[in-house]
């Protein structure tokens, strides 16, 4: 039996399913709104689109201009069909091409998006080859298949390491901002979206023809995978990630030596010294301090320009983390430096696990990462302040594993609160 022949047999295997992989309208739109407010009329490339649920769900929400890419026609014609008759084939534009090599000029697209496809090619690969293609403020949103557990069986081991080397979420996390992404959010899939794809297709299988080319060892692939999902589908997930590109000031952890710099921005940021004795107290605080995430922005010539502080705190008497202070050089204020240091302390406490991040600080400025009043959570401080100034944000979905918690704040103790 031929390759081609058991390639093509996947095809009819697959023709006309809904789905080609994990997946949901909800979460397409979930990831959407992580992705946050786009231009009027963006330019939205689709990256192994297949039929074009996504694709069509893009064009309609957003009001923009989707390119679809597929390598099988057959696809981009159920895709031209749905397109013509929900009115919106002016707005979609199919494309026959390979998403590892695309004839796209740089900084063309407002929004690149690739469900369950990313995998062809390497989530690493991905993340470095359609950066170049992210016009100025464009955003990126994915789905990867990860391993949802610190041990996975060696079943789901021997099943996907041949085929496709699985990562934690947190180390997908970290290839993100390693490849110069920053994170605008996470979003685990539920078990709901591997329905929507395996109902069908194990239906398909019971009416597939054994007997046609190449068949027989199509169906033993679908039959396979959906044992291996029954048996072992506590192992792995799919995760969607919504991404930008980060800003042009270079971030990392602080080291040791960098104490001294670090408290002379916080002392020079503020008018008292206070916030700078501050990251010193929690600095020595072994329960309030989590290493890896004090963050410093370096200025051209290597000097720390800007920090950015996560310590532990607790909401209700469970653990949650707390952003303070956050301090910039005046010579480098209002040049992004304080943006690019939030969003990678963040990054890293998202990295590391953290799933609440909660910041007193100006309502006009702390939105922009994701903040909202926490008050929305049912989480308040022990202490008055405005409402709109105590924020909340959830690095991870809440679950019915997790459920964000609520109640008052309490702080280290050397917040003096």
């Amino acid at each position: 039996m031929t390759d081609n022949a058991v390639r093509d047999a996947f095809f009819t295997l697959h023709r006309g399913l809904p789905r080609q992989g994990p997946g949901s309208d909800s979460t397409t739109l979930r990831l959407l709104s992580l992705v946050g407010p786009l231009p009027e009329r963006p330019r939205v490339l689709d990256l192994g689109c297949g039929p074009g649920r996504s694709a069509l769900l893009l064009a309609a929400e957003t009001g923009g201009q989707v390119t679809a890419v597929d390598l099988h026609e057959p696809f981009l014609d159920e895709l031209r069909a749905a397109a013509r008759a929900r009115g919106l084939a002016d707005r979609i534009h199919p494309v026959n091409a390979d998403m590892g090599e695309l004839p796209c000029q740089d900084a063309s697209f407002d929004l690149i998006w690739a469900e369950s496809s990313a995998y062809s090619i390497g989530f690493d690969q991905a993340l470095r080859r359609w950066k170049r293609l992210l016009a100025p403020g464009g955003s990126l949103a994915l789905t990867e298949c990860e391993w949802t557990t610190a041990d996975p069986s060696p079943e789901a081991r021997a099943f996907w390491e041949p085929h496709c080397a699985l990562r934690t979420t947190e180390e997908n996390v970290r290839a993100c901002t390693g490849a110069g992404y920053s994170v605008l959010g996470v979003h685990r899939q539920p078990e709901s979206d591997w329905d929507e794809y395996y109902v069908p297709l194990a239906e398909r299988t019971e009416t597939a023809d054994p007997q046609a080319p190449g068949m027989a060892e199509a169906l033993a692939g679908a039959r396979a995978e959906l044992a291996m999902r029954r048996d072992h589908g506590e192992d792995y997930g799919y995760t969607g990630y919504a991404l930008r590109p980060a800003a042009a000031w270079p971030t990392r952890p602080e080291s040791p030596s960098d104490a001294a710099a670090v408290h002379a921005v916080n002392a020079a940021a503020f008018p008292t010294r206070a916030e700078a004795d501050l990251v010193d107290a929690l600095r020595a605080d072994t329960d309030a301090w989590l290493p890896g995430l004090s963050y410093v922005a370096e200025a051209p010539d290597g000097t720390v320009a800007a920090h950015a502080l996560v310590t532990r705190c607790l909401v209700g008497g469970a653990p949650a983390a707390a952003l303070a202070p956050v301090a910039v050089l005046p010579g480098h204020q209002r040049t992004g430096a304080g943006s690019a240091v939030v969003n990678a302390v963040l990054d890293a406490a998202r990295a590391r696990g953290e799933r609440l991040v909660l910041v007193l600080g100006h309502p006009d400025y702390y939105p922009r990462f994701g903040f909202t009043p926490a008050s929305g959570y049912g989480i308040r401080p022990g202490f008055e302040v405005p409402d709109e100034a105590m924020m909340a944000l959830v690095l991870g979905a809440a679950d019915g594993s997790w459920q964000v918690p609520q109640g008052t704040i309490t702080y280290p103790a050397a917040f003096g609160v």
